[in-house]
């Protein structure tokens, strides 16, 4: 049975390919659904000089003052020696600090700067917007349905990873 939408956005010459047993997974859906807020994403990100994980760890940064690297890599589920990347550009550009921990001298405290501040409301009215237009004719129910499973999967997948 084919699902009641099916994806036909398909450009290249030809016959349509059939992805009905594909549509069938949720997965799929995801990861398809993924790809275009994604690409929607840079869009918005890119007059900011900003990228998807370099964007998460300006936020998370500024929301949560004296974070560790550790706790960042975590929250972000990055290696630590990918974040150093992340870090060095966001230091690069004066968006934040790193801060020796006095308790411990190996622990940097990150901190986001005025300068990062200012990008990360800018940069975060830009993505709001961006997404409103993309998720225009989805009321607020389903998309309130859609986290909601979205957390379900993320909570079920570390309760069974413990």
């Amino acid at each position: 049975m084919k699902p009641a939408l099916s994806d036909k956005t398909h450009k290249s010459a030809g016959p349509i390919v059939d992805e009905s047993t594909l549509q069938g997974f949720l997965g799929y859906q995801l990861k398809r659904a993924f790809n275009v807020m994604q690409a929607d994403l840079t869009q918005a990100l890119k007059p900011h000089g900003l990228r998807m994980l370099t964007y998460t760890a300006l936020i998370l940064i500024a929301d949560n003052p004296g974070l560790s690297q550790s706790q960042l890599a975590a929250a972000m589920d990055v290696e630590r020696p990918n974040l150093v990347v992340i870090l060095d550009a966001l230091e690069h550009r004066a968006l934040i600090l790193r801060e020796r921990v006095p308790s411990d001298r190996r622990t940097y405290a990150l901190k986001v700067t005025l300068k990062g501040r200012q990008l990360y409301e800018k940069a975060t009215a830009d993505v709001k917007t961006h997404e409103q237009a993309l998720l225009a004719g989805i009321d607020a129910a389903t998309r309130k349905t859609v986290v909601e499973a979205m957390l379900l999967i993320r909570h079920r997948a570390a309760k069974d990873s413990l």
